[in-house]
């Protein structure tokens, strides 16, 4: 074998990583637990992994650009909030009683200023991401509790409720939208000229803006299409619950997080795939359905979750440095050749 297919064959490998780990994973589940090897459990971990894999889109989009966004997980549960309020039927809601596309439309509007508000900050006042966010985090959160104030609100719309109960065939509506928001992400950071600015951005900063892409533009539309991803996903968890509580969706920032690590993006920026992502979304996903299945301390979780964070960030570091091996090998071959 050459030494162009090796390096392309590796590469392809340091970019698949987490599929490879989360297939091993389930090999080893279906061999050792009992009834693991089924559809309706594959259906629990699929189920399981939307909000948290919405959010890893929406977080992913902003590592990958060298930014963090810390507001996600407030941004879903203001946004659920928002939609229980306007849609809700008990006495605690609005009495507006609107339907399934008004509230939509109205929480993505919501959450595309928060992502403005964000990016503002960050861009134009040149705070760090990590401050701008982490008071997002603590503030939006609470304006929902505002709205309601701090009590649930129960018994939405029937059209919003409707989409949390709907499938085609055996595959629930909400892991067709989840799986569609990878598909079309996907194609949006590796097929279009905004995509590929994202990497950019993350890559080296200055050599972008020398390039003549605008840096700033780039990040506004980062943090607007995380803060609009987060909101999408606070809409369907409130047709999920049918409703919202100030708890709703707590912890999930944390996974999210997890999960754009473990499933290969850089923290550094530049460098990650959301095929990768998802892996990772579905790899904690399948652990937390083994834990409840095995009958497990739920504490355990955080444990393994923590553990994965610090295993993902080494290998990282690992990866960058055989990428750069191989970037090295692969220019010293094309170097040969042509002389």
């Amino acid at each position: 074998m050459q030494k162009s297919s090796r390096v392309k064959i590796l590469a392809w490998i340091f970019d698949n990583i987490a599929w490879f780990i989360l297939g091993a994973l389930v090999i080893i589940f279906s061999l050792t637990i009992e009834g693991f090897a089924q559809w309706p459990i594959y259906r629990n971990i699929l189920s399981h992994a939307i909000f948290v894999g919405i959010l890893a889109i929406a977080e992913a989009l902003c590592i990958i650009s060298g930014e963090m966004d810390l507001s996600t997980e407030s941004v879903m549960a203001l946004a659920a909030v928002l939609t229980a309020y306007l849609a809700g039927t008990s006495t605690d809601a609005s009495g507006l009683r609107m339907g399934a596309v008004a509230t939509l439309a109205i929480v993505i509007a919501v959450g595309a200023l928060m992502g403005f508000v964000n990016a503002f900050f960050v861009v134009k006042m040149k705070i760090n991401s990590f401050i701008v966010t982490l008071a997002g985090y603590l503030a939006y959160r609470a304006v929902g509790l505002v709205i309601t104030g701090g009590r649930g609100v129960l018994n939405i719309h029937p059209s919003i409720v409707a989409v949390a109960r709907t499938g085609i065939g055996p595959i629930p509506m909400f892991v067709i939208i989840m799986v569609a928001l990878y598909a079309v992400f996907h194609w949006f950071l590796g097929r279009t000229k905004f995509g590929r600015y994202i990497y950019y951005v993350g890559d080296s900063r200055d050599a972008a803006f020398n390039a003549g892409i605008r840096v700033s533009r780039v990040l506004f539309g980062v943090f607007i299409l995380s803060s609009v991803l987060s909101a999408v996903a606070g809409w369907l968890l409130a047709a999920r619950t049918n409703g919202s509580s100030p708890s709703l969706g707590m912890g999930m920032l944390f996974e999210a997080m997890a999960a754009v690590v473990i499933g290969g993006v850089s923290l550094q920026g530049g460098i990650g795939r959301l095929s990768g992502v998802f892996a990772g979304a579905l790899l904690l996903s399948s652990i937390s359905t083994v834990i409840s299945i095995v009958g497990m301390n739920p504490f355990y979780m955080n444990i393994i979750r923590g553990a994965l964070i610090l295993a993902a960030v080494t290998l990282d570091i690992v990866i960058r440095n055989a990428r750069a091996r191989l970037t090295y090998l692969s220019t010293a071959e094309a170097t040969v050749k042509s002389s």
